[in-house]
């Protein structure tokens, strides 16, 4: 697969209802490059070949019960990074990455949710997060969860709830976030009362997380910037 030779970013929308979860308007905002979005849910994929760099977006979806689309959208990340693309994946989309370049049993229910803002812990240091030992905190909300991955990744981060946080594939742009460092506080509060309000499931536990002191380090800003300077078309803008 011939890789672009200027950065070009597919944003792959997995949301489900975008009156409650608008993943594109909130990585958008941190694109200072041209970008195109594709809705998975409507079968609609990048083809890797036209774009330098992929986002996944998480989903209200669960990775555990698969919705039809998932098994296409899972061979299109591994037509991308086979090709060489940079991929980030946040949420849902680290699952999906896992699921589809580890495999089904790399992927399972939490334990407990995550639900607001968390302080996650580097295990590893790395461009995209910081120094090993810091601990930068960030938006989180998933029921599902990645875990004991084979040794081609390279964990990055974790929490006490959750062991993999945060991956690289070894010696691949291809990165996999469990949190979702995209969604600033005022967004992140007003998500979380919006899958109140709806009657959305471990109301409790959105409820704690509702009562919470909101903490953001800003750490969007050093993952966009390392993760468009990785990759195909590195540097060089349509």
């Amino acid at each position: 697969m011939a890789r672009p030779t200027r950065t070009h970013v597919a944003v792959v929308d997995n949301s489900i209802d975008p009156t409650i979860y608008r993943p594109v308007e909130h990585w958008s905002r941190y694109l200072d490059v041209p970008w195109q979005a594709f809705v998975a849910r409507e079968g609609r994929l990048p083809d890797p070949a036209g774009f330098s760099h992929i986002i996944l977006t998480g989903s209200e979806s669960s990775i555990v019960e698969r919705e039809p689309w998932v098994d296409a959208e899972a061979a299109m990340v591994r037509e991308a990074v086979a090709g060489g693309t940079a991929v980030l994946g946040s949420c849902w989309g680290h699952q999906l990455l896992a699921f589809a370049l580890a495999g089904e049993s790399h992927v399972r229910r939490a334990a407990r949710p995550e639900i607001g803002w968390i302080a996650l812990r580097l295990d590893r240091g790395s461009d995209i997060l910081g120094p090993a030992g810091t601990r930068p905190y960030t938006f989180s909300i998933h029921y599902d969860e990645v875990h004991d991955l084979p040794p081609a990744f390279e964990i990055l981060a974790s929490t006490e709830a959750c062991s993999v946080e945060a991956f690289r594939l070894a010696g691949k742009p291809v990165w996999g976030l469990q949190c979702h460092p995209e969604i600033d506080i005022p967004t992140g509060l007003k998500n979380i009362q919006d899958l109140v309000d709806r009657g959305f499931k471990g109301r409790e536990a959105l409820l704690d997380a509702l009562r919470q002191t909101p903490r953001d380090s800003g750490i969007i800003l050093r993952i966009v910037r390392v993760f468009l300077a990785s990759g195909g078309g590195a540097g060089e803008k349509l």
